[in-house]
């Protein structure tokens, strides 16, 4: 691998620490004169502010501070950062990313063709909204095309990945001419806003798009692509190694804001907590509300404001009474109190003996096995069919409670609804764990990498098991760990749509039926529980015809972004800390 220096960083190993003038003047190419006029660029989200076309510290933390509300602007390229933070200390900051540079000789094509998926400019309304989607469910800021510096003058370009088969976005990045956005005298370009769809099962999406923008601004005679990247973000330095990134010793300097906070306060005392803990936390410190964080590992922190102090496990809170939880927690006083509310449930009794249990299936021609008192998905087993199947199932579901329930199994859509003080904030369908063949791996392999991916993507929170349900499920489709599906064909790994077991959520809050919305605000009312996960069995969001399955007093609202869902929990905890209208 050749070593690259720029003019600068020549000088700089030499001992000569020029003036910013100097400084600035270098970066803008080795001996000319500085920019006639500093040059910004807005990608949508904010603007990327060229730090050596500045005349001097002054005037680029100047710009920083002109920064729009809702926006994050970033300046980089900056030769001394340290005389532009001397400008403004309470309000910039040093981005604490690294910035890795590819020289294109350095470039080597991809051994491996990734198929299922197509790359294409980001061009109608529709582009725009799913692209927005997919940055928010990443915690990143949407864009508003409507802002964009156009491309004719020197502006970004956005790119998306687009499924075969869906035609669902599943990925986007957005790539910058240098040499067109500001006369760049190193013939540049760089990467921004790499995002990849949480519940994406085709492998290689980012590294694609990423080889995409090499190639394309190879083809347009540049040489080498920037990026930015924190400097804590292992996994996405794996794959800038792979591809032969390397450090550049260059700065950027952002605003202090709310959106940039952990930057540069630092690590929170949250530190630890899993993602459906951390949502809420992170909530409450944009309140101003203090956070007491008791036991990360099991998701226990207090929340204190004006002498109202309340505990919580994740979005369990002192305001769920006992009674409410342990009617969520046996299943079949769940079962009970719904059906005493006049609404629509499957038929439950409890497992007993061989020919009570064959009994049941003769009567219902299909039966769901689970425990009576479990989470995350544990020990469920759906739509059998013969008595063996449910004999082994409710041996496995007697490994997390000794009491089995039977229930008669509906088809449909699985429907997650979460009420906050009675009115529904978010509704999600929820799609199995599933795999896309390639033609080549088996589909073992195939599972264990879209585990991966899943665990990645969710903290640890998801992954697809490789037991006896997984198997069944094989199985019954007709295949086994060994097989090797054709390139693009589909295959449902899991029957039960747990996202602890690999599903994935499809939001549906804005085309969900009104009975729905009713039914679940009256069985919210019926349990006595301000904050609940509501599970149906549904035709479809938008039809009216359900049965209720199961309640959960211990949503996991992280699953539910972009909806509101820790904003409408800490207004239910502290309704005096609600942002002014």
């Amino acid at each position: 691998m050749k070593a690259h220096a720029s003019p600068y960083g020549q000088r700089l190993l030499r001992g000569q620490v020029p003036s910013y003038e100097r400084l600035q003047a270098q970066l803008a190419g080795d001996g000319s004169e500085p920019h006639d006029q500093p040059r910004s660029l807005h990608c949508g989200w904010g603007r990327l502010l060229i730090g050596h076309t500045y005349p001097d510290p002054a005037s680029l933390a100047e710009a920083l501070q002109d920064e729009q509300p809702g926006e994050r602007d970033i300046a980089l390229y900056v030769a001394a950062p340290q005389q532009v933070l001397a400008q403004a200390p309470q309000q910039l900051f040093l981005d604490p990313s690294d910035t890795l540079r590819l020289w294109f000789s350095d470039y080597r094509p991809a051994q491996r063709v990734f198929r299922g998926f197509r790359i294409r400019r980001a061009q109608s309304d529709s582009d725009w909204q799913a692209v927005n989607t997919l940055y928010l469910a990443r915690g990143m800021l949407a864009i508003d095309p409507a802002l964009l510096t156009p491309h004719h003058l020197g502006g970004p370009v956005y790119w998306l990945a687009e499924d075969e088969d869906s035609g669902a976005v599943i990925g986007s990045v957005m790539g910058l001419n240098h040499h067109k956005a500001f006369a760049d005298p190193e013939h540049g370009s760089s990467l921004w806003c790499l995002a990849v769809d949480p519940h994406c099962t085709r492998p290689g999406v980012g590294e694609v798009l990423v080889r995409h923008l090499i190639e394309h601004f190879m083809s347009r005679g540049l040489s080498c692509l920037d990026l930015s990247v924190l400097h804590d973000n292992r996994q996405a330095k794996r794959l800038y190694a792979k591809l032969g990134f390397r450090t550049l010793p260059t700065f950027a300097i952002k605003r202090k804001n709310l959106i940039n906070q952990t930057l540069f306060l630092g690590p929170n005392p949250e530190t630890g907590l899993n993602p459906y803990a951390r949502i809420i936390v992170d909530e409450a410190y944009r309140r101003g509300i203090d956070v007491q964080v008791d036991d990360p590992d099991a998701g226990l922190f207090t929340l204190s404001l004006g002498g109202r102090r309340i505990r919580c496990r994740e979005s369990l809170s002192d305001l769920t009474s006992a009674v409410s939880m342990t009617l969520c927690q046996d299943k079949s006083l769940t079962h009970q109190v719904l059906k005493n509310a006049g609404l629509q449930l499957p038929a439950q009794q409890l497992a007993g003996n061989a020919d009570d249990n064959q009994a049941f299936l003769d009567d219902h021609g299909a039966v769901v096995v689970k425990p009576l008192d479990g989470e995350q998905g544990q020990g469920v087993a759906v739509n059998l069919t013969c008595l063996d199947a449910i004999t082994r199932a409710i041996d496995n579901a007697r490994r997390f409670d000794s009491r089995v329930l039977l229930e008669s199994f509906h088809k449909g859509q699985d429907l997650r609804i979460v009420v906050i003080g009675f009115e529904v904030v978010a509704a999600a369908i929820r799609h199995p764990a599933q795999i896309v063949g390639d033609g080549q791996h088996a589909i073992g392999a195939l599972i264990e990498a879209q585990s991966r991916r899943r665990q990645a993507a969710t903290a640890g929170e998801s992954h697809i098991p490789l037991d006896d349900e997984t198997q069944r499920t094989l199985h019954e489709a007709g295949v086994d760990y060994d097989t090797v599906l054709p390139a693009g064909e589909r295959l449902a790994v899991r029957r039960t749509a747990n996202l602890h077991t690999g599903g994935c959520l499809e939001d549906v809050t804005e085309r969900l039926h009104p009975a729905l919305v009713d039914a679940a605000i009256r069985a919210a009312r019926a349990l006595d529980i301000p904050v609940v996960g509501l599970d149906l069995m549904v035709r479809a969001a938008d039809q009216p015809e359900h049965v209720f399955i199961e309640a959960n007093e211990r949503v996991g609202l992280a699953n539910h972004e972009p909806q509101p869902t820790a904003e409408r929990f800490i207004d239910l905890l502290f309704p005096h800390s609600r942002p002014a209208p």
